[in-house]
C-alpha cells in the first residue's frame, strides 16, 4: 500500500504548512495592530509632553496653540491639579461639566490608574501639580488592576512557547484522528480500485464519509463481472461454432477430395476432365487447410489450445520442416537454403514443438503461395543477447510498403472488432503471431535483402 504512506505524508505536510502560515499570519497581524496603536502616539507620552509644554504666565497658565488644536481635534480635555490644595487651578475650555474641580488623594490614585466619570485619564508631572488628560469615553480601555505574579512575567516567553507547542500538539492529534478515520475509509476503496483490472470479485463496505464512492466501485465491479461473463460466453460460443462447422464440413469435404482424386487418376477419362478433377481436389485441400487454420487460430485466440512447453532444439525443428517440404517435390521451383553457420547446431528454447513447427511451416508455405512462378527461400538463424532470431526470406514478388504496414499494424479480421471489409490477408501470419505470443516471442515482417518478402521470428533462449 504505497499510496497510504504517501497520503499520510501529504496530510502531515499540509498540517505543518498550515500551522507555519497561521503562526506567520498571527505575528504579522500582531505587528500591524501594534504599529497602528503606537503610530497614533501613546496617551501617557502625550500627557507628559503637555505637562512640559504648559507654562505659567503671571496668574495664569498658557498652552501652545498647536497643542490646543491637537486636543480639540481629538476631543481631549486637560486639567492641572494643584500639589497643595488638590484643586483644579487650570483647565481647557472644553472641560465637561461633570468633571470635578476638587480631588482627594484617593481620587488622584483612581484617575491615575483608570477613569474620571467614565473618561480614560492619563497624567503628566508638572512643577505646580499634576496634569490630567481626559480622552473620549470610547477611545481607550484601561486595566485598573494590572498586577502580575513576578514568576509569570519572568518566564513569560517560556510559558508562551509551551502554550503554543501544546496548542500545535492538540491540533496535530485532532487532525490525525480525523484523517485516520478518513484513511480507514480510503484504504478499502484503494484496494477495490487496484483489484478492478485484476478481474477479482470486489465488495467494498459502504459506510463512512466515502460510502457513495464505495457504492460506485461495487456497481462498477458488478458491471465488469457481468460483461466479462457475457464476453466469455460469446467467445466460447464462437469457438464452439467454428469447431462445429469445421466438424460438419470435414465429412463431405473428405468425400469430395476422395472422389476427385479417383477421377483425377481415372485412366478412361479425358485429360480435360481429369484436370477439372485435379482443380476440385486442390481447392478442396485449400478448404481443408483453411478449416484447420480456423480451428487453430480460434483455439489460440481464446486460450483453448494447450501449449506443451518443453526444452527443445529449434534448429532440429527447422531442419525437419525443410525436409518435409523437400519431400513434397518442390525443390526445383522453390529451393530452400540453410544460410547459417555450421557451428549453430543446438539452440534450445522453451516451447511447444508442434506449434513452433507449424509457425515455420506457415511462413515457408506463405512464400510458396504468393510466388506461383517459383522463388528461392533462405533461412538464417542467429543468437542475439538472450534471444534467437529465425529469419526466413525469399526473392519473390515481395510486398509493398503499404502491405507491410497493414500486416504489421492492422488487426486481422479474426480478432478485429471494426469494419473488416478491406482486410484480405489470410490466416497463416495470424497463426504465426499467435504462436509467437504464446511463447513470449515476436514477429517482424519487411522487405528481404534478396528482393522479396522477409519474416523474422524472435524467441527467448532457454537458460
Amino acid at each position: 500500500m504505497k499510496s497510504i504512506p504517501k497520503l499520510i505524508r501529504r496530510f502531515i505536510g499540509i498540517l505543518l504548512l498550515s500551522s507555519f502560515l497561521l503562526i506567520v499570519f498571527n505575528f504579522i497581524a500582531i505587528a500591524v495592530i501594534g504599529y497602528n496603536q503606537t503610530a497614533s502616539g501613546s496617551p501617557w507620552k502625550t500627557a507628559t509632553d503637555m505637562a512640559k509644554a504648559l507654562s505659567k504666565s503671571k496668574n495664569s497658565y498658557i498652552l501652545s496653540e498647536s497643542l490646543s488644536k491637537e486636543l480639540n481635534s481629538n476631543n481631549t480635555w486637560a486639567i492641572l491639579v494643584d500639589n497643595n490644595t488638590k484643586n483644579v487651578i487650570w483647565h481647557t475650555e472644553n472641560l465637561p461639566n461633570e468633571i470635578p474641580t476638587e480631588y482627594s488623594l484617593s481620587d488622584i490614585s483612581m484617575l491615575t490608574r483608570g477613569y474620571i466619570k467614565g473618561y480614560p485619564t492619563f497624567t503628566g508631572e508638572h512643577q505646580d501639580g499634576l496634569v490630567v488628560l481626559g480622552f473620549p469615553k470610547t477611545s481607550y480601555w484601561k486595566h485598573m488592576y494590572n498586577s502580575w505574579d513576578y514568576w509569570f512575567i519572568a518566564n513569560f516567553f517560556k510559558i508562551l512557547l509551551l502554550v503554543l507547542g501544546g496548542n500545535i500538539f492538540v491540533i496535530f492529534v485532532i487532525y490525525m484522528i480525523a484523517n485516520t478515520r478518513l484513511l480507514k475509509s480510503v484504504n478499502p476503496i484503494l484496494n477495490g480500485i487496484r483489484n478492478l483490472p485484476l478481474e477479482k470479485q470486489i465488495h467494498v463496505k459502504e459506510k463512512g464519509v466515502l460510502s457513495e464512492i464505495a457504492a460506485s466501485i461495487n456497481k462498477t465491479s458488478e458491471i465488469l463481472e457481468t460483461k466479462d461473463y457475457q464476453l466469455k460466453r460469446k467467445e466460447t460460443a464462437r469457438a464452439n461454432w467454428i469447431a462445429g462447422v469445421s466438424h460438419d464440413i470435414r465429412t463431405p469435404l473428405s468425400m469430395i477430395m476422395g472422389y476427385a482424386g479417383q477421377l483425377e487418376s481415372h485412366a478412361h477419362l479425358a485429360d480435360e476432365e481429369r484436370q477439372k478433377a485435379a482443380v476440385i481436389r486442390r481447392q478442396s485441400e485449400r478448404i481443408k487447410n483453411l478449416i484447420n487454420d480456423l480451428n487453430l487460430t480460434s483455439k489460440l485466440e481464446y486460450n483453448m489450445q494447450p501449449v506443451n512447453l518443453e526444452n527443445i532444439n529449434i534448429v532440429s525443428i527447422i531442419r525437419q520442416v525443410v525436409v518435409d517440404f523437400m519431400n513434397m517435390d518442390i525443390g526445383e521451383q522453390y529451393p530452400i537454403e540453410w544460410i547459417t553457420s555450421d557451428d549453430i547446431t543446438t539452440c534450445f528454447v522453451n516451447g511447444d514443438k508442434a506449434l513452433l513447427k507449424r509457425a515455420v511451416t506457415n511462413i515457408i508455405q506463405n512464400s510458396i503461395n504468393h510466388n506461383e512462378n517459383g522463388c528461392n527461400i533462405y533461412i538464417t538463424m542467429i543468437g542475439k543477447d538472450d534471444k534467437y532470431e529465425i529469419q526466413i526470406d525469399d526473392n519473390g514478388i515481395g510486398a509493398t510498403d503499404e502491405q507491410i504496414e497493414n500486416l504489421s499494424n492492422t488487426p486481422h479480421y479474426m480478432v478485429c472488432d471494426e469494419n473488416t471489409t478491406e482486410q484480405r490477408h489470410g490466416l497463416g501470419l495470424l497463426i504465426v503471431k499467435q504462436i509467437m505470443s504464446a511463447h513470449h516471442g515476436s514477429v517482424t515482417v519487411g522487405h528481404s535483402s534478396y528482393g522479396g518478402f522477409s519474416v523474422t521470428l524472435t524467441l527467448p533462449m532457454y537458460l
